[in-house]
């Protein structure tokens, strides 16, 4: 299927959000992301990007535009086993008495048979490199360990689009590589929010700048962070492997 054949996994359209204490965390964003693609979202701090993300899995209700989901308004509060997203800190996804037992729940919360729950929780262990350490409770796990945990609940779920918050955050560079392996050959549709450039530019076809809840910028990753004059305009650097 060519490019433009694709079909449009999110749709979003002129959507905005304002806390109750903070008004335009997001301003008119309009975005379209195909199926299969893999996206960078980045920006400094407060710039929108974890409630965009929030948005878009139906955790945080707009306060104006539309989000579509294949094609399908997207409805706030509504579980949608297609979308997986991972928080920033794993804590807030574990809370079972086992690893394994933690990577089952949405699975078996969504129907599937002991054998479905037993394959998807035994793939996403492999991936993750968390066979040895499927018997340990979450608790006593490092951070990384935690964050790869977290990440084969969700790849447990089989989603068709992934929302990943800082998914390298605590991981070692071993982790990190795996994850950028295996990352690289899904075909799950990502969207990424993360401070680590360097893995945006080995991972995504495409990346968004966002500042001030807007989007200011989005394209060729080496382009677009390539770019130091934009870079530094929104308090960004140019990464490492891109400035010679």
């Amino acid at each position: 299927m060519s490019e433009q054949q694709k079909p449009i996994a999110i749709a979003i359209d002129q959507l905005c959000f304002s806390y109750g204490d903070r008004s335009n965390v997001l301003c008119d964003v309009t975005l379209q992301i195909q199926t299969g693609d893999r996206v960078g979202l980045i920006g400094h701090n407060g710039c929108g990007k974890t409630t965009l993300l929030m948005c878009i899995c139906g955790a945080l209700a707009p306060t104006g535009g539309e989000i579509r989901l294949f094609d399908r308004p997207l409805i706030p509060g509504r579980f949608y086993p297609d979308v997986g997203f991972l928080f920033q800190d794993p804590n807030d996804q574990l809370f079972s008495a086992s690893v394994r037992e933690d990577i089952a729940f949405a699975p078996q919360n969504m129907g599937l048979s002991t054998e479905e729950v037993e394959y998807s929780v035994n793939e996403a262990l492999r991936l993750t490199g968390m066979e040895n350490l499927a018997n340990r409770p979450p608790h006593h796990l490092s951070g990384g360990e935690k964050q790869m945990v977290a990440i084969a609940g969700i790849l447990a779920m089989q989603p068709r689009i992934v929302l990943y918050d800082e998914p390298t955050a605590s991981l070692d560079l071993k982790a990190r590589r795996r994850l950028v392996q295996f990352l690289g050959q899904t075909q799950e549709t990502l969207l990424i929010a993360s401070h680590d450039l360097e893995f945006i530019l080995e991972l995504c076809d495409r990346v968004i700048l966002m500042d001030a809840g807007r989007i200011v910028a989005q394209g060729n990753p080496k382009q677009v962070m390539g770019d130091r004059d934009l870079m530094q305009q929104y308090d960004l650097e140019v990464p490492y492997s891109l400035r010679f």
